[in-house]
């Protein structure tokens, strides 16, 4: 194979170009709101602060200006969450991307070339969706620091801010559910404890689906009262046949999001497990969720439905039901599929108070020449020959309006 450093498409210049170039995907709801800003170390440091509306006090003529204390500071530091994965491009590939073949082969290797370097950017975004989802939802989140050791961010969101319904007022089955007074206290507990709007509000379709059936706001938007009777009319692009902006229309709200966006996560098993085993051994167990996930047998091209009851991110273990197969270490895996927004939460936000974004992701330098935010990087192996391409990020999400922010457990 000759050297890679002849191949155009392969000069970091072209990647780096070819990957900021990419749009980030559409449907992305906190990547695509919230501002990107460079920091000086990946030793994120940042205060958050509860309250606001304060007012410059009085002073006397010619007297010294009282020294102000913003309610509710708080100082926060976390490392920077490092991302990245690489990828091989044998020989073979590589002769067809100079144009030694013909013009087909040269055209389908720049094709997949740029399509698997376009899939690895978009896995990078989607766990910095990860991220925010997961500050969002969760108010913290496990990811890996230096030398294996797993890391926990927390953003110390204030308890009356995460709340879980009771049995009998639960959206899905409570016999004395009151979604829009549910709603109208979380919108009454931000403006409350912040001043702030809330001006977003985001479900999954599952959510949405409790709330479309619920006879008292089946009432409310009957053309006899509020509104023109079109919730379930002209909704072909919606998943389960109901208008999301006739619902925030009626609760005062904005932006009314149905967010189905979803991310699977995959590791291979470190450990062999026995048929009737309950214990999956993984390199990072720190992304998967109590429910549903599935365990592949690759050689052999079959799969088993599983129920994950537990997760210890530190031991790298997932627990799960008995299992009917047996599984390989290193060559099997296990697979979870989850929605950003989870199947059993509503979450409502000001986006901004007192003029000012409430979050914000911060970029932290990282590589011998001190990169900032999405990056490339390419070199050559031998036995095998080939080339590897790694792209990777480093930063944090950061949250500074801690009580702007309302999670409902509604299910």
């Amino acid at each position: 194979m000759k050297g890679a450093s002849n191949i155009s498409e392969l000069r970091l210049s072209v990647l780096n170009k070819l990957v900021t170039t990419f749009q980030a995907p559409p449907a992305l709801l906190f990547s695509n709101l919230f501002p990107d800003v460079t920091d000086v170390s990946d030793t994120i440091k940042w205060e958050s602060q509860e309250g606001n509306r304060g007012m410059t006090p009085f002073k006397a003529p010619g007297g010294p200006s009282p020294r102000t204390a913003p309610v509710g500071v708080a100082q926060h530091n976390a490392f920077a969450a490092f991302l990245g994965e690489k990828e091989f491009y044998d020989e073979s590939f590589l002769n067809n991307l100079r144009k030694e073949g013909t013009e087909s082969e040269y055209l389908a290797a720049q094709q997949r070339l740029a399509r698997e370097l376009k899939s690895m950017t978009n896995r990078c975004r989607r766990r910095k969706e990860f991220m925010y989802a997961k500050m969002f939802t969760a108010g913290t989140f496990t990811y890996y620091e230096k030398d294996g050791i797993k890391a926990v961010v927390d953003y110390d969101i204030p308890d009356a801010n995460e709340v879980s319904l009771g049995t009998n007022y639960l959206w899905s089955t409570g016999s004395s559910k009151d979604i829009m007074g549910d709603i109208m206290d979380g919108k009454i507990v931000v403006s409350d404890a912040c001043g702030g709007l809330i001006d977003y509000f985001a479900c999954n379709s599952v959510v949405l689906q409790y709330m479309a059936q619920d006879a008292t706001l089946q009432t409310l938007l009957q053309s006899s009262s509020f509104g023109k009777g079109n919730l379930f009319k002209d909704t072909n692009q919606s998943l389960i046949g109901v208008q999301p902006a006739v619902l925030g229309s009626l609760l005062g709200i904005k932006n009314f999001i149905v967010y189905d966006e979803k991310y699977t996560v995959s590791e291979y098993l470190t450990a062999a497990l026995a048929a009737s085993g309950t214990t999956v051994y993984v390199g990072n167990a720190a992304d998967f969720e109590a429910g549903t996930a599935t365990l592949h047998d690759t050689s052999a091209g079959t799969s088993e439905a599983v129920t994950i009851s537990a997760i210890d991110p530190q031991a790298g273990t997932i627990t799960v039901g008995a299992t009917t197969a047996a599984f390989k270490q290193g060559e099997d895996k296990i697979t979870q599929t989850l929605p950003y927004i989870p199947n059993d939460k509503i979450l409502m936000y000001a986006s901004q108070v007192d003029g000012q974004a409430i979050a914000d992701f911060r970029q932290a330098p990282y590589g011998l020449q001190r990169h900032w935010g999405l990056q490339t990087h390419q070199w050559e192996t031998t036995d095998p020959d080939g080339i590897f391409i790694r792209v990777e990020d480093k930063g944090l999400p950061v949250l500074y309006q801690r009580d702007a922010i309302y999670i409902l457990d509604v299910a």
